[in-house]
């Protein structure tokens, strides 16, 4: 099941990579963002259609990003970890007992004088 969502998340990356790619090399309507990478450029590079094929290109990139978001929720959410997690090591670690701390007692500032019997 992991290698399921490795190469989902693989693909779902490389989705999101050529959708914004694909999104912004699209000539809008207002001559905005499209004119940064050339204007015609597009247009020599895919023909004189390419505005329908762009958009064809960006409404699958959109499914499959669609798909693979959905996807990869679903596996994510029952997928049951190897023990080898985070979580799981510290849920195993021994718990140590600890007693409060017990100050020492403070010798007497004022030192007693020795006793002699011979006074």
């Amino acid at each position: 099941m992991s290698i399921l969502i490795g190469f989902l998340l693989t693909l779902h990356v490389i989705c999101c990579f050529l959708l914004v790619f694909f999104v912004l090399v699209q000539k809008p309507r207002q001559e905005g963002l499209g004119t940064a990478f050339g204007g015609g450029i597009t247009e020599n590079l895919f023909g004189a259609g390419a505005g329908t094929i762009l958009t064809k290109i960006t409404t699958w990139l959109g499914i499959i990003f669609f798909a693979t978001t959905i996807s990869l929720a679903y596996l994510y959410s029952n997928h049951e970890p190897r023990g080898d997690s985070l979580e799981e090591k510290l849920k195993n670690l021994p718990v140590k007992e600890t007693s409060p701390e017990k100050k020492p007692a403070a010798p007497d500032a004022s030192p007693s004088p020795p006793t002699s019997d011979r006074l």
